[in-house]
């Protein structure tokens, strides 16, 4: 009897052996940190955000683009007129340029986000949060936002893989033109009567991570959107056309190729003209990739 009850004592000391080191180790493992109340550095100065929003209402398309990206979509309630993507999205009259204050705060919103500060004052003055996220600059920029709507809403990790996706595609298109012998040049339409945008420009910059030559930086002098002339285009003989007017303005290689001289271009010649959604190639969320694909691809078949 002596000898079983010793027998059982050393097993019952073996167990509390096993058990002890996870359970220090339990106690030590730090809490997660809450999600909230969470502090964003916005273009309208440092924005604390108290709890998880609920009822978000979205002024700006890029932004309603990066919240559906995130997984917060079941939190927007309401979003601006221009926001039509994803379909699924509120889309209402509300204005992200000439906004109602009154019309926003009827859909009682706990986050609005902006993208210009029009209406910021009032909206605040109301007891509102909002978070103004202007136009990013660079790729940099971009994922820095996708980054900030996450944490704004909750979805810091879902934030995070769209982010590491977004640079996986673009970098692996970006290496895919490298090395060229030649530096080729791109011409891109804004608008049918040649607005364009330079290097000093989101999408410019993008141009330029492509390896691409921006004909439009010749007329700086008239800032970052300059009207170029149907001659200086014809002149400047651009190897790629990318159309940011197809949807608005119906601009495609027909199109183009029917107007008087351009037919001589080298990118309508060799059709490496590209026909782009006007929403991808204006907006800065993660349909950039596919801004970035597209180019990339007539880049490659240039050769």
């Amino acid at each position: 009897m002596f000898r079983g009850r010793i027998a059982a004592l050393l097993v019952l000391l073996a167990a509390l052996l096993l058990v002890a080191p996870g359970a220090a180790a339990a106690k030590q493992r730090p809490k997660p940190r809450p999600a909230f109340p969470v502090t964003i550095k916005a273009e309208n100065g440092n924005v604390t955000i108290t709890k998880r929003p609920t009822r978000i209402v979205s002024l700006s398309p890029t932004t309603t683009e990066d919240l559906y990206a995130v997984g917060a979509g079941r939190q927007v309630v309401a979003v601006d007129e221009l926001s039509n993507y994803p379909a699924r999205a509120p889309q209402t009259k509300l204005s992200g340029y000439t906004p109602n204050v009154e019309a926003i705060a009827g859909y009682r919103p706990d986050l609005v986000i902006v993208r210009s500060e029009a209406g910021v004052a009032q909206l605040r003055r109301l007891g509102i949060t909002v978070l103004q996220l202007k136009e990013a600059g660079d790729l940099a920029q971009a994922y820095g936002q996708v980054l900030q709507v996450g944490r704004a809403t909750g979805h810091t990790k879902q934030a995070a893989a769209v982010v590491r996706w977004m640079r996986k595609q673009i970098t692996a298109e970006l290496r895919s033109v490298q090395g060229r012998a030649r530096q080729l040049s791109v011409y891109h339409e804004l608008t049918t009567d040649f607005y364009s945008a330079t290097s000093a420009t989101f999408i410019g910059r993008v141009y330029k991570l492509l390896g691409l030559r921006n004909i439009a930086d010749e007329a700086t002098a008239a800032g970052p959107y300059p009207q170029l002339s149907a001659e200086f285009i014809v002149s400047s003989n651009p190897d790629v056309i990318v159309l940011a007017d197809s949807k608005c303005c119906a601009q495609n290689l027909t199109t183009v190729a029917a107007r008087p001289g351009w037919s001589t271009i080298d990118a309508v010649r060799n059709r490496h003209v590209v026909a782009m959604d006007d929403d991808i190639a204006s907006r800065w969320g993660p349909r950039i990739v596919a801004f970035v694909r597209a180019v990339a691809a007539q880049v490659r078949r240039i050769g």
